[in-house]
């Protein structure tokens, strides 16, 4: 079959899919239908935002789906009209048998880690939380359980000592749009090879959900384990601690941040002032100079900026969290 003849449903949401429909549509490869999730409220005025998909899928005239429930009737109707040789999956809910199951050459997911490891809703957090020097993005076949198929390819990408999850996250939109073509590539012209994942299971790293309570920092933990917590969890949603001073309680989100590795003798979470305009934070084996956060109810802001309204105090401590 040619590629022009391959009937291709896509099913994504956020910016990290955008990239991969993109390239499809640009090299001429036979897009029939976009799904994506309904339009929601956002904003002071609730005016209903679409997601970054429809926005491009719209700007291409692609046919746009936009199911509440991917069982409901009608819309299992309208993607069998449409016909597809293959979906493609790139950021996108869980989907039902009777979805992933439909095409010819069933449906094909894009994973943002090495599979096994890191089969879960946040790959790209734990990846940088758990201290990884590298990570990557993997294609991989549907079956009933999430993130098990069998693998079509793999690409590795280094992890920095600098990037965080947002950093991570365009690289591997970029490097895994492309691995998706390739993917694509091997399937119309029947080249395409499947692996088994080879899974000890005692040696994978999940990658759940993260929720509010994950973001809270531990500053009994080491200098180099907060760091790339923070990392991990940057911009969005944000490693998160509490400050509480007499009556007050102050909630602060940090975005970056610098390890120094130093012998002291102060309490986890004390901060110190090692030098003017700076906000460190003692913790087990030195201290976490923080560079970036954000106030409750104030915008985000460089810690030169934040000291000059908001002066701490060396007695102050931020509060010691449960360890993850």
């Amino acid at each position: 079959m040619i590629k022009k003849d391959f009937r291709i449903v896509f099913l994504g949401t956020p910016t990290f899919a955008v990239e991969t429909l993109r390239l499809l549509v640009e090299n001429q490869y036979n897009v029939v239908g976009v799904v994506t999730m309904p339009d929601k409220p956002a904003g002071r005025g609730h005016r209903l935002q679409e997601s970054d998909v429809k926005k491009y899928a719209k700007s291409q005239n692609l046919p746009v789906l936009q199911p509440v429930n991917l069982r409901d009737k009608d819309f299992i109707e309208a993607l069998k009209a449409l016909n597809a040789d293959l979906n493609i999956v790139v950021a996108f809910r869980m989907l039902p048998e009777v979805v992933w199951d439909m095409p010819k050459h069933g449906t094909y997911n894009l994973h943002g880690s090495l599979l096994p490891q890191y089969r879960g809703a946040a790959p790209i957090n734990w990846a940088i939380i758990n201290g990884e020097k590298e990570t990557g993005v993997t294609t991989f076949k549907l079956v009933h359980e999430i993130d098990t198929g069998k693998i079509a390819h793999q690409s590795k990408v280094e992890i920095g000592e600098r990037d965080n999850a947002g950093t991570i996250h365009d690289k591997l939109m970029v490097v895994g749009a492309k691995l998706m073509l390739k993917t694509v590539d091997a399937i119309i012209d029947g080249s395409i090879t499947l692996e088994a994942q080879d899974a000890d299971l005692e040696q994978l790293k999940p990658a759940p959900k993260i929720f509010k309570e994950t973001c809270r920092i531990d500053w009994n933990s080491t200098a180099q384990e907060i760091d790339c917590f923070i990392r991990g969890l940057s911009p969005y949603p944000a490693a998160h601690t509490t400050l509480e001073r007499e009556d007050e309680v102050f909630n602060i989100k940090i975005f970056d941040s610098q390890p120094i590795i130093e012998n002291h003798n102060y309490s986890a979470g004390t901060i110190v002032q090692l030098q003017p305009k700076q906000i460190n934070v003692a913790v087990a084996n030195g201290f976490i100079k923080i560079l970036e956060l954000q106030l409750q109810g104030r915008k985000r802001m460089k810690a030169v900026d934040f000291l000059n309204g908001f002066p701490l105090l060396e007695k102050d401590i931020l509060k010691l969290e449960f360890k993850l």
